[in-house]
This record gives C-alpha cells, sequence and structure tokens, in this order.
C-alpha cells in the first residue's frame, strides 16, 4: 500500500515562496516515481513536475519551468516541491501522487494511481 502524506501549503504574496513536502514509506520512496499535480477551481487537474526513484526530474507545465523545483530526500523519505517567484494563477490544491506500478515514470494523469489528501496553496497579487 501506498502512502503520501503532504504538507506544506499556504497563503502568500505573489513574489514569494512556498516549499511543499510529500512524505512516504522508505519502499515506496526506494522504488516509486513521485509526482505533483495541481487543480484550480473549474479547471482540470493538471501535472506539474515528477522524479524518479533515481533523480530524473520532468516539468509539465511551462509556466513553472525555472520557478518550481522538485527534488528529493532520501534520509527522510520525503519528495519536496520548492515553489519560488508564485504568481496568483499557481493558486490550486496540489496533491502528491505515486504511479499505479513501481518503475515507472507516466506521462499521463491516469496512470497516476495513488493521491495525497491535497494542500491549499492560494498566492495573493
Amino acid at each position: 500500500q501506498v502512502q503520501l502524506v503532504e504538507s506544506g501549503g499556504g497563503l502568500v504574496q505573489a513574489g514569494g515562496s512556498l516549499r511543499l513536502s510529500c512524505a512516504t514509506s522508505e519502499r515506496t520512496f526506494s522504488a516509486y516515481a513521485m509526482g505533483w499535480f495541481r487543480q484550480a477551481p473549474g479547471k482540470e487537474r493538471e501535472f506539474v513536475a515528477a522524479i524518479s526513484w533515481i533523480g530524473r526530474r520532468t516539468y509539465g507545465v511551462d509556466s513553472v519551468k525555472g520557478r518550481f523545483t522538485i527534488y528529493r530526500d532520501k534520509a527522510n523519505n520525503t519528495v519536496y516541491l520548492q515553489m519560488d517567484s508564485l504568481k496568483p494563477e499557481d493558486t490550486a490544491v496540489y496533491y502528491c501522487a505515486a504511479p499505479r506500478s513501481a518503475w515507472i515514470m507516466p506521462t499521463q494523469t491516469s496512470n497516476w494511481g495513488y493521491w495525497g489528501q491535497g494542500t491549499q496553496v492560494t498566492v495573493s497579487s
């Protein structure tokens, strides 16, 4: 069973920074890719970033490239999403996710089968 526990959301002014955390078990951390998605009100969930079990990164939304960084901390079995230069359009519920199977890095949202509870990020103008 894959369990994902998120933390780190909140309210920040435009231009500010937040760091989201997604903690999991050692078993999951060592074998699964982990990713971040976001969903704004009235919009579909969109892929933000993912990192593989060996640290290969990929970013989905063009608008976050250069501002968001995904990285792993093996000591804490945690994946982070560092978000800098935040904009009001980054406001959304952010979800940590893991794929349905180990050892894969899905490109389609439907293949990400495990989800965290979500954490609200609100960026004020």
